[in-house]
């Protein structure tokens, strides 16, 4: 007579239970490495760029993006209006707005790399845009004077981690300023926020003073 198949013993079920552990702590611990690795990027993004602006301004006494006198150093290039203000949203989808001239002119300088014929806002590690403006207000006040760097779509962690590291952790003060987005790519300024919601579907814009 057959005897019936054995269960698995305790001593076994354990040794499963410790793999799947295991397991989901590995997937957990490369999700964690991978959001500090966007982290580092978009940290490294605003950076880069605040050196590039500031070492173009150096270099030719103008802004990028507002420089006159682009046309005349690149044949082909797109002069700004030489005021001394990169005007307009850093956002914006105009070729021949400031911010998108911008840059333009610092690929053309060879200060950042890519396609110099090129005038669009760079990706960021979670595939919002990173710009430059003069000036931020909320419609009533101004909150930024001067220059001022902004990227978008970021998730609430993230955010929160890059305002904390760099500033205080308060996206209503200090040198980063945090804002929600009415739509992908476009911060709404208007309405200041209090803190950094992590439900899992907000995106948020940061800025940095320059």
């Amino acid at each position: 007579m057959q005897q019936g198949q054995q269960g698995f013993t305790l001593i076994e079920i354990a040794i499963v239970l410790v793999v799947i552990g295991l397991l989901l702590g590995g997937i957990l611990k490369g999700q964690e490495m991978i959001t500090q690795g966007k982290i580092r990027s978009i940290e490294k993004e605003l950076d880069g760029v605040a050196v590039a602006v500031l070492g173009y301004q150096d270099r030719y006494k103008a802004l990028p993006g507002d420089d006159n006198g682009a046309k005349a150093r690149w044949s082909d290039a797109t002069d700004g209006d030489g005021d001394g203000s990169i005007e307009g949203n850093f956002n914006a989808s105009e070729a021949s707005a400031e911010p998108k001239i911008l840059w333009n002119h610092l690929r053309r300088s060879g200060l950042i790399g890519g396609d110099a014929s090129s005038f669009d806002q760079p990706f960021n590690a979670v595939g919002g845009r990173t710009g430059i403006q003069t000036n931020l207000s909320d419609g009533t006040k101004t909150l930024v004077t001067g220059l001022v760097a902004c990227t978008t779509n970021l998730p609430a962690k993230i955010a929160n981690a890059i305002d904390a590291q760099q500033d205080d952790g308060n996206p209503g003060k200090g040198s980063i300023l945090g804002f929600g987005q009415s739509a992908v790519n476009t911060p709404d300024f208007s309405t200041a926020i209090a803190a950094y919601v992590d439900d899992g579907s907000t995106s948020y814009t940061l800025c940095k003073a320059i």
